[in-house]
């Protein structure tokens, strides 16, 4: 059977010009209530691949997001914010984007469509068998993404891949492949919107879901989160206070004598034993 990409059909809505701002914003939310449904059907894939991530990171394993354009630029977002969140080091959590950081911004030029230099960039990194690696590719054809995957996966590595397709070539090229149909874009063609607003989910899936398994929150808290503004000072504070039943001040006096509120209720708690 052929593959077909119902990412690139043709939009359900037409004369787009035509409308209100208004029928245009309720089309749009419309449209984004089908994503939820569509990433929810794609859980027994995501749980297969969490639990294989963390059995990989508990040995010194890694995950590395790659894409091209939008999937890239989302997989990067969701690397570059596990170390404030969880306070990883940068390390743990990579993504890595067709044409380098300059295509964070702007466009490169036939850089997704070099099939060989996505292995090129994960080798930078001496990947290993303990290693991931998450192609994002809604189109599911991106030679850059898939070149990657299949070195990958021939050297050992765990493989994914999320597309926005049925049977595509990224889902037969990875061990285990995440499809989340959400069907045409409102603006056709336009995976910024419904295939990235998904994307965006699924990755927060996979990566919280891993950071908890890996003891980075305690009950529902962000324990291990760096303390880089003083808002999240000011949250480091009362988690150490609810805790510990400790005043305020005292609270943030141990939060930032020991760099986290782990750290904090860890060490008054062996303190005052």
């Amino acid at each position: 059977m052929a593959f077909v990409k119902i990412s690139e059909q043709s939009s359900l809505y037409n004369d787009l010009e035509k409308k209100s701002v208004r029928e245009l914003l309720e089309d749009i939310n419309a449209e984004d209530h089908k994503v939820a449904d569509a990433v929810q059907k794609a859980i027994p894939q995501i749980e297969k691949l969490v639990t294989g991530i963390v059995e990989r990171m508990k040995k010194g394993g890694r995950i590395f997001y790659m894409g091209a354009g939008t999937s890239g630029r989302l997989g990067v977002l969701d690397a570059s914010e596990i170390p404030p969140t969880f306070g990883m080091d940068p390390s743990w959590v990579i993504g890595l984007i067709a044409g380098g950081d300059t295509a964070l911004r702007n466009p490169v030029e036939n850089a997704e469509d070099d099939t060989e230099q996505g292995w090129k960039d994960l080798q930078a990194f001496n990947v290993n068998e303990k290693d991931t690696i998450i192609g994002i590719a809604a189109s599911g054809t991106t030679p850059y993404v898939i070149g990657a995957i299949k070195e990958a996966r021939a050297h050992g590595l765990l493989t994914a891949g999320i597309t926005s397709n049925p049977d595509a070539p990224i889902s037969e090229a990875a061990e285990i492949g995440i499809e989340m149909i959400v069907g045409p874009e409102y603006v056709t063609g336009s995976s910024r919107m419904k295939s990235g607003t998904g994307q965006k989910m699924i990755c927060n899936m996979i990566t919280t879901s891993v950071m908890i398994k890996m003891g980075r929150v305690k009950g529902n808290k962000m324990v291990n989160m760096q303390l880089s503004n003083a808002k999240l000072v000011d949250r480091g504070s009362r988690m150490v206070a609810e805790e510990l039943g400790l005043p305020y001040d005292e609270s943030k006096r141990l939060l930032l004598l020991h760099g986290s509120v782990k750290l904090a209720v860890d060490a008054y708690r062996s303190e005052n034993k």
